[in-house]
């Protein structure tokens, strides 16, 4: 599952549903430099799961779960086959301003996540993607929308947008379910399938006051 980036993070769009909401629980060990393309230095607790600063030693991991075709083919940049030197250099050379997390469930890494801001930051492009094993659980939408508050409550954006390639409906679902009203398609680079696809893009405003509470923040859905 994944939502597609032009950023070097945002590879894949599949996402999954979830239907309980959690409390964000921000444990920073430093302050992430708006701007500044090192990882962040803070962790995102959700109630299932952490967002954490990549490290160099995931780089296995992510070339295990990356290298599937499902996972690949989804996503804007992740080549086919993905291999651990690959994900190592990725890791090494972030792009400048972007921010990236791995996403974490019980102590496993299971996917990515992060941002990448416009050069005025007034806002920025999201992204995830998740390995396979691990789909339609809920963690694709419950790692994003920590993303969503974290970009809006701490980055400050006016507007957040994402898109996903046409033939990927389940991150459309998602992607919609999220909040992001679409607003075009374009043919999108497909690194791993090595060429242009169609991909839906979307867009969220900076929500008013009232936004936790409309898309289900702090609350239990059942």
């Amino acid at each position: 599952m994944s939502a597609i980036g032009s950023g070097k993070l945002l590879r894949p769009s599949g996402l999954v549903r979830v239907r309980a909401a959690f409390d964000i629980d921000y444990r920073y060990r430093g302050d992430h430099v708006p701007g500044d393309s090192s990882m962040p230095t803070s962790t995102i607790h959700t109630r299932r799961l952490v967002l954490r600063p990549l490290r160099i030693e995931d780089a296995r991991r992510i070339a295990e779960l990356g290298g599937d075709w499902d996972v690949a083919s989804m996503t804007a940049r992740m080549p086919y086959p993905y291999t651990a030197d690959t994900a190592r250099q990725w890791i090494d050379e972030t792009d400048p301003g972007e921010v990236i997390f791995g996403i974490e469930c019980d102590g496993d890494l299971i996917g990515v996540t992060g941002f990448t801001p416009t050069e005025d930051r007034l806002s920025a492009e999201v992204g995830y993607w998740l390995g396979k094993p691990f789909w339609g659980n809920g963690y694709a939408t419950e790692a994003a929308r920590a993303i969503i508050e974290h970009c809006f409550k701490r980055e400050g954006f006016s507007k957040l947008v994402c898109g996903h390639f046409a033939d990927n409906p389940a991150s459309a679902r998602v992607i919609e379910k999220l909040g992001f009203a679409a607003t075009g398609s374009s043919n999108w680079w497909c690194e791993a399938r090595r060429l242009e696809i169609l991909a839906v893009r979307y867009e969220l405003p900076r929500p008013r006051p009232n936004w936790r509470r409309l898309m289900g923040f702090g609350k239990s859905s059942r």
